[in-house]
C-alpha cells in the first residue's frame, strides 16, 4: 500500500512561487508514474503535470497548457519524493493540489488511472 503526503501549499501573491512536495511511503516508488492534479472550488479535478516511472524509460513529463513554462515537475527517487515548482503564480492557480501515484510507469492525465492519492494541499494566489 502506497501512502502519499502532499505539502508546501500556502498563500502567495500573484507572480510569486511555491514548491509542492509529494512524499511517498511503501511500494516501488521508482516504478510509479506520479501526477499532480488540482481542484478549484466548483470545478472538476484537472491534471496539472505528470512524470513517468522508471520502466517507461527516461522520465516522460507532461504539463497542462495552462501551466507550461511556469511549473516544473521533478522526482527524487532516493527520497521517494516528487516536486512541483510553481513560478509566476496567477490567481487562477488557486486550488487544492493533489498528488497521485499509478502502479505502472506510464503516466496519464486521467484521474481514473491513478491508484493512490494524497490528502491535498491548498494553494491560494492573491491578486
Amino acid at each position: 500500500e502506497v501512502q502519499l503526503q502532499a505539502s508546501g501549499g500556502g498563500l502567495v501573491q500573484a507572480g510569486g512561487s511555491l514548491r509542492l512536495s509529494c512524499a511517498a511511503s511503501g511500494g516501488d516508488f521508482d516504478d510509479y508514474a506520479i501526477a499532480w492534479f488540482r481542484q478549484a472550488p466548483g470545478k472538476e479535478r484537472e491534471a496539472v503535470s505528470c512524470i513517468s516511472g522508471h520502466d517507461a524509460g527516461d522520465h516522460r513529463i507532461g504539463y497542462a497548457d495552462s501551466v507550461k513554462g511556469r511549473f516544473t515537475i521533478s522526482r527524487d527517487n532516493t527520497k521517494n519524493t516528487v516536486y512541483l515548482q510553481m513560478n509566476s503564480l496567477k490567481p487562477e492557480d488557486t486550488a487544492v493540489y493533489y498528488c497521485a501515484a499509478r502502479r505502472t510507469s506510464t503516466d496519464t492525465d486521467s484521474t481514473k488511472d491513478y491508484d493512490y492519492w494524497g490528502q491535498g494541499t491548498l494553494v491560494t494566489v492573491s491578486s
